[in-house]
């Protein structure tokens, strides 16, 4: 197969944000300047030592029609839902969450001081899967596999395959990749992507070089369609995450936790939430 490199077709700055009961996050994807990116609704990034900026957390809050995913790179956060279902995310875990029709969850800070941080990613799921039964997919650190594909590149897989190595998330509809990566200091190495996948690179230490553009601190590159993109790190070592997935194509409607396919569904959404039955 040809290999079609992929380039930076659009820099997007991150903006200071809140969420929950007003954790301080800084938010990407969701904002005016990239409302989504299909199959991607929303990625923030939280990270603070500061424990007013994030210890009231995020309390019970509804989701219909998408899933969350929650990638810790630091601290320690416990969550639970209506159905009974708890579990604690620590440092370098990460938990997939399928929301389906319905689930009404909480995640808060299982710490008074001390660093926290890590991302949130929205996934949409197509209007076949948006009333399905919410499910977890939930893995301890040890169980996310990293690799190296050329000396000092190191990735660690939480979805999609890179070689023989696959990361723990399946099933999932749009097919994700969901990689992050840490460069030593002038590495240059050359990333395999999903022909046809929306994808997005967002740095979250040091500069790289991504697709021809260069991405400081807090900033993502779109990625244009191709087979591979190129990413370079400078004099200092480098970390950022690549994200893809193959675009779902279908209406969106969107309001605040509920996202489906017309309005009428989402004021259905609301009339099952206050009837109780999510």
């Amino acid at each position: 197969m040809q290999t079609a490199m992929r380039e930076v077709v659009r820099v997007v700055n991150a903006l200071p944000a809140s969420d929950g009961a007003g954790v301080k996050l800084n938010r990407v994807v969701g904002t005016p300047g990239l409302p989504d990116l299909d199959p991607f609704l929303l990625f923030d990034e939280f990270g603070s030592e500061s424990a007013s900026d994030y210890i009231a957390g995020f309390p019970d809050h509804p989701h219909r029609g998408f899933e969350t995913v929650t990638y810790m790179l630091a601290g320690r956060m416990r969550h639970r839902d209506n159905h009974g279902h708890s579990g604690l995310l620590v440092s370098g875990g990460v938990q997939w969450m399928t929301a389906g029709r319905g689930i009404i969850h909480s995640e808060m800070p299982e710490q008074e001081s001390g660093l926290m941080r890590g991302f949130q990613l929205w996934v949409n799921l197509p209007a076949r899967d948006k009333m399905a039964p919410p499910r977890y997919q939930e893995f301890a650190p040890a169980e996310i596999p990293s690799v190296t594909p050329v000396p000092g590149v190191t990735i660690k897989v939480v979805a999609g395959r890179i070689g023989d190595v696959a990361g723990p998330v399946t099933g999932i509809a749009v097919d994700p990749i969901y990689f992050d990566l840490h460069l030593d200091p002038r590495v240059t190495f050359a990333l395999p992507l999903t022909m046809g996948h929306a994808a997005f690179a967002f740095v979250y230490d040091g500069s790289a070089t991504v697709g021809g553009a260069t991405l400081a601190k807090r900033r993502l590159g779109v990625l244009g369609d191709g087979t591979t993109v190129q990413i370079a790190s400078g004099e200092d070592e480098a970390r950022l995450v690549v994200i893809a997935g193959r675009p779902i194509g279908e209406p969106v409607a969107r309001y605040g936790p509920f996202v489906m396919n017309t309005r009428d569904e989402i004021i259905q959404a609301f009339q099952d939430y206050e009837a109780g039955r999510f």
